[in-house]
């Protein structure tokens, strides 16, 4: 292969890093679990995958491609067929408002949104698993659970900026 072959393989997989990881997380159905005190806490990575290319860069994630990662997640993760694709869907809707009413995007700002987004989408999505589902649900543990996604949000959101720059950068040297 030359090389342009391969920079043309890197620009496609920088511009399409979003989708492939979004993919890879609903397929695999990682999260970064640990046990504490006989507990299992996660993160959820793919609550901050959609939140923030939504926010920043939603022409690179379908809404489409964002419901058919929670049916994926799902069947991978043995829950109701269609309650990860609403609270996927519900999570795209509060950061495009957010998108749509900031003025001026700042981390901080996108962090409390976040903290807020995800509150409301766990507590949709375990009100609907208790009450439609009767699934077992301990609250202490979805709380500290939500809080530890909300605490790898910065480190995430630099990490995807430097994505995009990379993928800008990638565009502008065409």
């Amino acid at each position: 292969m030359s090389k342009s072959n391969f920079k043309k393989i890197y620009h496609s997989f920088i511009h399409t890093f979003p989708i492939l990881f979004l993919f890879f997380l609903a397929f695999t159905g990682f999260d970064l679990s640990f046990h504490l005190f006989e507990n299992n806490y996660s993160f959820n990575f793919m609550y901050v995958v959609i939140f923030y290319w939504v926010l920043k860069k939603p022409e690179r994630l379908g809404y489409g491609l964002i419901f058919l990662t929670g049916i994926i997640n799902d069947v991978v993760q043995n829950f109701p067929i269609g309650i990860s694709s609403i609270n996927y869907l519900l999570l795209c809707a509060i950061a495009a408002f957010i998108r749509a009413r900031t003025l001026m995007p700042s981390l901080l700002y996108d962090w409390v949104f976040f903290l807020i987004a995800i509150l409301i989408v766990t507590s949709v999505n375990f009100s609907v698993l208790t009450i439609v589902f009767e699934y077992p649900i301990k609250y202490g543990i979805l709380m500290f659970s939500s809080f530890l996604t909300f605490l790898i949000y910065p480190a995430l959101s630099k990490l995807f900026d430097t994505i995009t720059l990379i993928d800008l950068r990638e565009e502008n040297a065409k």
